[in-house]
């Protein structure tokens, strides 16, 4: 017999049955179900709605539960349609009729809402810690090669130079954004809806304030209606994996792209790549297309689910049984990659003979523009001076260092002889010495600055 309904309740079509069960995924659930039961065990106690040996009696059981699920033993049974039937009906088997005074001022509407908070609460740490060990990792690389100079690019092509480790704290920085907004959603996520029984609240006193303290949670819902239909947790959730999968996607392009025979700035470690089946000398970044598709797995959970909540009346809706599946996903998929990532990062070296190829002069022009600035020249007036010098040298076929003077001197009388000392990449980085620019100092700050948010 189910846990709902008569004896006489009519058979369904076994179709609709398996439609309609959450089981095969939510089953996932069953140490936050059990443990949220414990709780609201002793929630009951406390508000004399269970006497000290029924208490007793039913913590036992469901620690005896938990057991057979860990131990793989538990046999589910065809009339267990979710994690939370399926052990409230197993709880009954082994301790008897007191088993049934469990569900007392409950719904499985403020019970599954409170699990999956509990699972996503649990989750958070490995998340962030994933985030930590990357940022580590390109700290590192940063870190050890602090003077190579590369080329920086706009639109794919080549722009001006910076320095790899500029390069290495751009993505540094994104995770750590990342990091932020997982602290800032945290206490929103911690918010305890477990007492608000199906939509109206419990008509018994329980301390929800108590329940929150020992499940860990920051704060309890204020609204019974809004706390059981409330998934803006999920949402959230799952454009914070998005975000961090996007980031991760834009790395991996880098990498992909930096590890090509047509760049070949950086060398992956063959523990990052796989070979090919047809051709020996081929190595493949699979780790970073791999995380440059599951980017697009993870936005599609995002917006698949904002498309099931925008239509929903207030209240609890079968419509939100569809909030598991894309936080697992995303749970298993993110942790996938951040175990994979950081690693990469470390152990790929950077390759500074072909970086030193790639540093064109006319990556400079810009650094010729500020020179006349430097001697008063209005920045459109420089702008269109050394346009004119590129597009010279590139008729003759000769660098920029090849003009002649009297050349840069008929397209603006402001330049001198010193003119060649801006042709040089390394002082072209130390020039940008304001916060955030590629300056040695102003890259040391950033390292510094990332590394104290790190230790907090």
């Amino acid at each position: 017999m189910r846990l709902w309904g008569t004896e006489e309740e009519p058979s369904r079509d076994p179709a609709f049955e398996r439609l309609n069960a959450s089981l095969p995924f939510d089953r996932r659930l069953y140490p936050q179900d059990i443990r949220g039961s414990i709780a609201w065990a002793r929630a009951l106690a406390r508000a004399g709605l269970l006497s000290p040996e029924e208490l007793e009696q039913i913590v036992a059981g469901l620690e005896a539960v938990r057991a057979e699920l860990e131990a793989g033993a538990f046999v589910f049974a065809p009339t267990d349609e979710d994690i939370h039937t399926a052990v409230e009906r197993r709880l009954t088997e082994r301790i008897g009729p007191v088993a049934g005074k469990l569900h007392t001022g409950r719904s499985r509407n403020d019970q599954v809402a409170t699990d999956l908070r509990l699972f996503l609460m649990e989750a958070w740490p490995a998340v962030e810690e994933g985030l930590r060990a990357l940022e580590e990792a390109l700290l590192a690389q940063a870190e050890a090669h602090l003077d190579l100079i590369m080329p920086g690019y706009t639109h794919l092509q080549r722009a001006q130079p910076l320095r790899y480790a500029q390069w290495c704290l751009a993505h540094a920085w994104a995770f750590e954004r990342d990091r932020e907004r997982l602290r800032q959603a945290y206490p929103r996520l911690a918010t305890l809806p477990l007492g608000s029984g199906a939509l109206a609240g419990t008509p018994f006193p329980i301390d929800r304030e108590a329940l929150a303290r020992e499940l860990g949670f920051v704060a309890v819902a204020p609204n019974s209606l809004d706390a059981v239909s409330d998934r803006d947790f999920v949402a959230e959730f799952l454009f914070l994996a998005a975000m961090i999968g996007l980031h991760l996607s834009r790395l991996a392009e880098d990498l992909i792209l930096f590890a090509s025979a047509e760049f070949g700035f950086v060398a992956l470690d063959p523990a990052y790549t796989t070979g090919s089946s047809l051709m020996p000398q081929k190595r493949n970044p699979d780790a970073l297309e791999l995380a440059r598709a599951k980017a697009g797995r993870l936005i599609g959970h995002l917006t698949g689910f904002l498309i099931v909540l925008k239509g929903l009346p207030s209240g609890y809706h079968k419509d939100l049984q569809e909030d598991k599946e894309p936080v697992f996903d995303a749970v298993d998929t993110l942790q996938a990659l951040l175990a994979v990532l950081p690693g990469l990062i470390r152990t790929m070296r950077p390759r500074p003979d072909r970086m030193r190829a790639a540093l064109e002069e006319a990556m400079l022009a810009t650094e010729l523009a500020d020179y006349l600035v430097r001697r008063g020249v209005p920045f459109r007036q420089a702008h269109r001076a050394v346009s004119a010098l590129v597009a010279e040298a590139a008729r003759r076929g000769v660098p920029l260092s090849a003009l002649p003077l009297s050349v840069y001197r008929q397209h603006h009388p402001a330049f001198d002889a010193d003119i060649l000392q801006v042709l040089d990449p390394t002082a072209a980085v130390e020039w940008r010495s304001a916060v955030g620019g590629t300056a040695r100092p102003a890259v040391q700050a950033q390292i510094q600055a990332l590394r104290e948010r790190l230790a907090r």
